[in-house]
């Protein structure tokens, strides 16, 4: 395959940032949304299997978990702030719950926030996505 991505239909592509946000931020590839963005885990496949777009231009680096650290710590913050309140519920019970809980969020916000910041990546034509922008795809100056 050829190292550019297959030129397609402009209906296909997303015609905005939140819309290629949306597609990578629900696993499925941010240019054509026809199939998915990961390989497994946390690892995007190399080239989408429809568009033929390379995902392995990314950097997404450590933003993807300071998203999911940013998110959890704000809605973890009422229910941590709740379970303190509770004089019944000893300490190390309060911990359990809410350790268990912080990690769950985390390792649920952290796929999509990496699939999102890929996605803008891509969008604005950062790292080594240059040549081939979505706004320079969808025809958006």
């Amino acid at each position: 395959m050829p190292n550019a991505a297959l030129p397609l239909d402009p209906a296909i592509l997303p015609h905005s940032a939140g819309a290629a946000i949306l597609r990578g931020a629900s696993g499925k590839c941010p240019r054509c949304g026809g199939t998915h963005l990961f390989a497994g885990g946390l690892k995007p496949v190399e080239r989408c299997r429809m568009c033929g777009q390379n995902w392995t231009l990314h950097a997404a680096d450590d933003f993807p978990p300071y998203i999911a650290i940013l998110l959890t710590g704000h809605l973890m913050a009422p229910v941590i702030i709740g379970l303190g309140k509770m004089e019944t519920l000893p300490a190390w019970a309060m911990m359990l719950i809410a350790l268990t809980m912080a990690a769950a969020l985390i390792a649920t916000i952290l796929r999509p926030a990496k699939g999102g910041v890929i996605a803008l990546q891509w969008w604005l034509g950062m790292q080594g996505f240059a040549g081939h922008s979505g706004k320079a795809e969808a025809g958006v100056a």
